[in-house]
């Protein structure tokens, strides 16, 4: 090739570089948040001494004769068999390796992408009572320390670090404070939380709450420093208000959805047994951490969030409804 050529090729690339340059900058500052680089950890600003954090939120008061005031823990371990997969069976079913990032699991012991009504139903499960109820969220990891395991090289896009096992697991159902609950349908999907709030613009959906276990009264949206003794606390709860048809919509949250603060369902839902997930780890003072997500989220925490479907038998639904609105406390 000649000088000229060499000269001409030489400078078409400078402006095209340029001109690729401009429209991203001027898309950063236009459209919201800009891109985070694929990979990039946890920032400073994504972690709080908990002693910072002030009291609260509280949990609404029950009100009115009908409140629905009792408690249903079931006891599902701490995921002792190692169930850890990268699939997501509520938002990409059938897609394996859809959730580009490592989930834990409690509960069916069968749970993958590929999971069927029928598969689920006939699996084993680590809960007590018969529950084979699917309940799963993202692995929390060191990222100070090399991953070894099956699940702690397979994630891939920037998901790497020895994940956290989960010191304590507690599944439980809560009522309503304001009425009866109705029983859940078999093969309910629901989700809490969103994947991508950091690049949302907005925490709408952020539902997750961190915390320490000696500061129970304490929660935030961001990994607590917790003091040395004291674990490492994740609360994830799921909406509530059941539009009384569907058991999943498109986008996998209109037909299932979060009363208001004061415990009221919006028009034309019925409150069903309300899920919470909560967590525990012992992690040393000081040390990093990162929750699995996409590269473009820079693991942050607002993005927690969990998923479950419903395995429980009629039975075992009614035996859950009946001891919540009788306002009694039930362990299986």
């Amino acid at each position: 090739m000649g000088n000229g050529h060499r000269l001409l090729t030489l400078l078409i690339c400078l402006v095209l570089g340029g001109g690729l340059t401009a429209a991203v900058l001027g898309a950063a500052r236009v459209g919201g948040p800009r891109p985070a680089a694929p990979g990039a950890g946890a920032g400073p600003g994504d972690f709080v001494d908990i002693r910072e954090v002030p009291p609260g939120p509280a949990e609404p008061r029950a009100s009115g004769p009908d409140a629905s005031t009792g408690r249903v823990s079931v006891e599902c371990g701490d995921n002792a068999e190692g169930h850890y997969n990268e699939d997501n069976l509520v938002v990409s079913p059938g897609l394996r390796s859809g959730a580009h990032h490592t989930h834990a699991y409690v509960g069916n012991l069968s749970t993958d992408a590929f999971s069927t009504d029928a598969s689920l139903d006939a699996a084993a499960t680590s809960c007590a009572g018969g529950d084979r109820s699917t309940y799963y969220w993202p692995v929390l990891r060191r990222t100070d320390l090399p991953g070894s395991g099956a699940h702690e090289g397979s994630a891939g896009h920037g998901n790497a670090g020895r994940i956290l096992p989960e010191s304590a697991v507690e599944v439980e159902f809560l009522g309503s404070p304001v009425g009866q609950v109705v029983a859940m349908p078999r093969f309910l999907n629901a989700m809490t939380g969103d994947a991508v709030a950091f690049t949302a613009g907005t925490d709408e959906d952020v539902r997750a709450r961190w915390g320490c276990s000696g500061s129970p009264d304490r929660s935030t949206i961001r990994y607590p420093r917790c003091p040395a003794g004291e674990r490492l606390t994740r609360t994830l709860a799921f909406p509530s208000c059941w539009n009384g048809l569907d058991t999943t919509s498109p986008g996998h949250r209109s037909h299932l959805l979060f009363p208001a603060a004061n415990g009221v369902c919006p028009r034309d839902t019925f409150p069903v047994p309300r899920l919470r997930i909560s967590l525990a780890y012992d992690v040393p003072p000081g040390v990093p951490l990162a929750l699995d997500s996409f590269p473009e989220q820079r693991h942050s925490p607002k993005t927690d969030h969990a998923m479950f479907v419903n395995v429980m038998t009629g039975q075992r639904m009614a035996e859950v409804v009946d001891c919540l609105n009788q306002g009694r406390s039930c362990r299986t």
